[in-house]
């Protein structure tokens, strides 16, 4: 793609296509606050043109053979992996982050079209026994073009996340990554046609939510939108695709409660809990920022979980805050915490690796004192910053953990192994981890209930939601002779 300035334009019908109203913007490298690179700036007129090129391509990716399209997914694992300096290099330059968490992020991406090519040809379908003069049976089929919005956060992985089960599922796509971080995104599209997939069946728009996400949203040739980012945004999706009648996968965000009992290994679960907020600088959905601990080993965890985080260092461990827009937005809840009477017993401020970079770091933060109404408690915060909270009861923890407008995530600390099932079934959530923390695999469905948004994405799950199932009777006609 050169240099690191380049003009980043569409990628349309297996083409680089630049915007028609030749307008670009400014992207910023916020590990040094620098412009990064020109993206183009796409309308509803450029979104019709990619979305017309999806609709073109219906046919003939459907009619490759479920073999040869699991071999191009295949293909595709390969190259990506092949390319991963060139795909971490696009990853960091808009994000910040370190460089070994951008190569593993490629190989996680890559992972999706490994594991949904293996699905690709998977029988699909039932057959009913309704009548012996009757054959009925059902399958599942594509819906058509998917739109496909993904967020700044882990920019390649969402996109992956999403096309890969879409593309299984005998979907064309159309994706509109964040303004922020769209490099990696388009080269994943080039790769792709690079192997093999035919023009048109995944293409990418670039642009802002409101010029080019809403009009994608809009376009009746969508059949399913697929969309990852903020409730009002998901809220304002779920209203066009409404009065559309299409159906949206919405994945939208968390307050995770991790739960510490008096019995746990406190210090396998301090690690845990450190990773569960800090990870990506806190800018993960399921990042756990609400710590209920048990008020035994609670000061405890505190010292414990103070010090963790004071040794996390912005810029070499975790990268900065991927918009000046988010610096602004979590130095706002640093006033809203000490409004609110929370102590924070480590950061709580921009750190001094943004004095010495220009880059947007915040350090790692803890705040205790404040309890599960704060506002900081409520709202997703989208930094390295947990909330630890105490109880005394088992039940008590769980009201704690449910007492949150979300529902994506959850974590159980403990070695009482029917603790952990009668916890993990009373959260009101959509994954439970027990004595670990993690996005979990490939492999397991992920998803939220309540403000977190719903459908699934990943597993076999979300096959189910990029196909629609068709019923198909056959009355036998009688015997002739």
């Amino acid at each position: 793609m050169g240099s690191a300035l380049d003009k980043l334009d569409h990628w349309i019908a297996g083409s680089a296509v630049m915007p028609t109203g030749a307008d670009y913007m400014a992207v910023t490298d916020p590990a040094t606050g620098c412009e990064a690179r020109q993206l183009a700036c796409g309308n509803a007129d450029d979104v019709d043109l990619a979305v017309q090129a999806a609709s073109a391509a219906e046919t003939a990716w459907k009619q490759i053979p479920a073999l040869a399209r699991a071999r191009l997914f295949g293909d595709l694992a390969r190259a990506m992996r092949a390319d991963s300096a060139e795909l971490a290099r696009l990853e960091i330059s808009e994000t910040g982050k370190p460089e070994a968490v951008a190569l593993a992020e490629v190989e996680n991406s890559a992972t999706y079209f490994d594991f949904y090519g293996g699905l690709i040809g998977m029988p699909a379908g039932d057959t009913l026994d309704v009548a012996p003069d009757q054959h009925v049976y059902t399958r599942r089929e594509a819906f058509g073009v998917i739109g496909v919005i993904t967020p700044w956060n882990v920019p390649l992985n969402q996109a992956a996340r999403a096309c890969a089960p879409a593309l299984a599922a005998g979907n064309t796509v159309v994706v509109k990554p964040s303004e922020s971080t769209s490099a990696s995104t388009v080269r994943l599209a080039q790769l792709a046609t690079e192997v093999g997939f035919p023009s048109g069946v995944f293409n990418v728009v670039l642009g802002t939510g409101q010029d080019a996400g809403a009009a994608l949203v809009a376009h009746p040739d969508v059949s399913k939108v697929a969309f990852t980012g903020s409730v009002g945004t998901g809220r304002a999706i779920g209203h066009i695709a409404a009065d559309r009648i299409i159906p949206v996968t919405l994945e939208l965000g968390g307050k995770s409660a991790n739960i510490i009992f008096a019995d746990a290994d406190v210090e396998k679960a301090v690690a845990g809990s450190l990773l569960a907020f800090t990870a990506n600088a806190g800018q993960v959905c399921s990042a756990g920022t609400r710590l209920l601990v048990h008020r035994s080993i609670h000061d405890e965890v505190v010292q414990k979980l103070a010090a963790g985080a004071a040794a996390v260092r912005p810029g070499r461990d975790i990268g900065p805050l991927i918009t000046r827009a988010q610096l602004e937005r979590v130095q706002e809840y640093f006033k809203i915490a000490e409004s609110e009477g929370a102590q924070a017993v480590t950061g709580g401020t921009v750190s001094v690796v943004a004095q010495e970079t220009g880059g947007f770091y915040i350090d790692p933060t803890v705040y205790i004192g404040v309890d599960n109404s704060a506002r900081i408690a409520r709202e997703e915060i989208f930094g390295p910053v947990v909330l630890m909270l105490a109880f005394d009861t088992e039940d008590e923890a769980i009201e704690l953990a449910n007492d949150s407008d979300y529902g994506l995530v959850a974590g159980v600390w403990t070695s009482n192994v029917s603790r952990a099932l009668r916890v993990s079934e009373r959260i009101r959530v959509g994954q439970v981890f027990v004595n670990t923390w993690s996005t979990g695999s490939v492999q397991t469905p992920f998803g939220g209930w309540k403000n977190s948004g719903y459908g699934r994405e990943k597993g076999v799950e979300a096959l189910h939601h990029y196909s629609q199932v068709k019923c198909v009777t056959i009355k036998f006609e009688g015997d002739s002779q």
